[in-house]
């Protein structure tokens, strides 16, 4: 394993001083994109909101992401998610932070009350380990100093895996699969952060926030480390 700022994350090139854990080679392949600061659709216009958003908004009002789902962001979510190394959450983290951070410049982001990580179902959490999201919220809420709370958001249904399904069957696949305690609306929060690794049609960050919005919450946020 590779201490932080030693040697990149990625290609394991020594590093000069500490950083989030990439050379900066490294850094600058992760495609970054203007999006929309709703759904994180690529936008080809000077705009902060794409045509689909503006007619109707999904179940959240803003949207925060690194960059798109492709090399080397995807070869690092991938050995943080399935490879079991769980000492990529600095690193990934890191660069979350920062997006976040240019989102409150960009896109008028402002910080939520509190962040939810979505949870794992006990039997994967049980395999893997770890709840990687909640890996990445800890090291969110610490430089951010917002709480993170894994209590609010239950995972009722051991759901077949995500990857390779049409986004219809997505949603078919996540319904009634989460639970938002009752506990939420004695916390009087407005404003939430869901947090997840990767968002991809959105399926479960929209059965997530309608529930929210079923307990009060007025305004909601999704972030996430990329975009398909």
């Amino acid at each position: 394993m590779n201490w932080f700022g030693f040697s990149c994350v990625k290609c394991q090139q020594k590093l000069a001083i500490g950083c989030h854990g990439l050379c900066s080679r490294c850094n600058a392949e992760i495609y970054r994109f203007a999006y929309c600061g709703c759904c994180g659709a690529e936008l080809t216009r000077d705009e902060l909101r794409c045509g689909r958003c503006l007619q109707q908004e999904p179940a959240w009002q803003q949207m925060v992401i690194i960059g798109r789902y492709s090399e080397p962001l995807s070869t690092l979510i991938h050995r943080f998610k399935f490879q079991g190394q769980f000492w990529l959450d600095r690193s990934l983290a890191r660069l979350l932070y920062l997006a976040v951070r240019n989102a409150r410049r960009t896109h008028a982001l402002s910080l939520p009350d509190v962040i939810l990580p979505v949870p794992l179902h006990h039997f994967r959490h049980w395999q893997r380990g770890y709840n990687q999201t909640a890996l990445l919220a800890k090291w969110l809420a610490r430089w951010l100093n917002i709480p993170v709370r894994e209590d609010l958001l239950l995972r009722t249904k051991n759901t077949h895996s995500q990857r390779g399904l049409t986004a219809k069957a997505r949603r078919n696949n996540l319904k009634n699969a989460f639970m938002v305690q009752n506990k939420l609306k004695q916390c009087n929060y407005r404003s939430v952060c869901i947090l997840d690794d990767v968002i991809t049609t959105g399926s479960t960050m929209n059965e997530i926030a309608k529930q929210l919005r079923k307990m009060g919450v007025q305004h909601i946020q999704v972030w996430g480390l990329a975009r398909t």
